[in-house]
């Protein structure tokens, strides 16, 4: 029914591959940092505070899907698991800076066998912890189940999950993910709420479908699954912008703030950092973007203190999520 294989499973050996389409953009746009092809003085975003520090725990995911923002697959360890120890002097950091929040992305986070640990440091020292999973096989192992609930039980007033549901129907959501993946994420939302979490729910345009149609398609999910959450609240329910590699986008110079209405203070780089660790890395990095995970021009060093460079939007991403897109990954 769809190029996507649901893959869903503790990934071993990575064995998985999947088809992608070419990248489109022309090679000339998003080369030079602080100008564009046409020679316009690119947009940048200066750091302003951190508000939300961002885990990648490893880029293995259960899930090949495709169209995965951060290539995530059972093959993909570009990005390797992070441990407590690793994320531990970050932390530190991060209260020092006055951060509230940390985020939890992948690959899915509960492949990664410290992830239970690494909550519970976050969430003793104070954080809010919010976690992005699909809610499938990984999450719903024993051992994570007993984990989350000692969590919950300790802290769930601080501690948000939130679950991709590409899409309200589960045609176009195995379409992505795979057949059966619908089902399968549905069975997890259900596990969370009737477990006592604070569940949201992430999707994605995948379709093209005006934003109000899309939240009524949700609301009338809600209903009918007896999930108790608002389609039409952003808190609730937030749905992404689709990141096609295959389709061009403008580069985005000083003058598109005016143009677009968009504001520097409003990107994700002014307010968030992810750190990551890279295979064969000694240490992990911090990288000034969640969906920038490959490109060395946005890694910004070693620490979070020393990771407060203006960052220059010369990455499609940058035009497709955040600008054009208005979209940010924080809760």
């Amino acid at each position: 029914m769809s190029r996507a294989t649901l893959i869903d499973r503790i990934p071993s050996q990575p064995d998985v591959a999947i088809e992608r389409e070419p990248v489109c953009v022309p090679p000339a746009k998003f080369r030079e940092q602080k100008i564009t092809v046409e020679g316009a003085p690119r947009a940048h975003v200066s750091f302003q505070s951190l508000k939300t520090l961002w885990v990648n725990t490893g880029t293995l995911c259960n899930l090949a899907c495709t169209n995965c923002y951060i290539e995530s697959t059972p093959k993909n360890d570009a990005l390797v698991y992070l441990t407590r120890d690793e994320l531990a002097p970050f932390l530190d950091e991060a209260r020092a800076m006055g951060c509230a929040e940390v985020g939890f992305t992948g690959g899915e986070p509960f492949l990664n066998p410290e992830m239970p640990a690494m909550l519970e440091a976050t969430l003793a020292q104070g954080f809010s912890a919010l976690v992005l999973t699909n809610a499938m096989t990984p999450m719903m192992r024993p051992h994570i189940q007993g984990a989350l609930k000692a969590l919950g039980s300790k802290w769930a007033d601080r501690f948000l999950l939130r679950v991709s549901l590409d899409h309200y129907t589960a045609e176009e959501h195995d379409r992505e993910r795979g057949e059966g993946a619908f089902a399968k994420a549905m069975a997890g939302i259900h596990w969370l709420i009737n477990e006592g979490f604070s569940v949201s729910i992430a999707g994605r345009s995948i379709t093209g479908e005006a934003l109000e149609i899309a939240r009524n398609g949700f609301a009338d999910l809600f209903i009918r699954q007896r999930i108790p959450l608002d389609a039409h609240a952003e808190k609730d329910l937030v749905i992404f912008p689709e990141m096609d590699a295959a389709r061009d986008t403008p580069e985005i110079s000083e003058a598109c703030w005016n143009i677009t209405g968009a504001r520097p203070d409003d990107m994700m780089c002014a307010t968030s950092r992810m750190v990551v660790k890279r295979k064969g890395a000694k240490a992990p990095s911090v990288l000034a973007c969640t969906l920038i995970a490959y490109d060395t021009a946005f890694e910004l060093g070693g620490t979070l203190s020393a990771s407060t460079d203006p960052v220059y939007l010369n990455h499609p991403h940058c035009s497709r999520f955040c600008v054009l897109g208005g979209a940010s990954c924080s809760g």
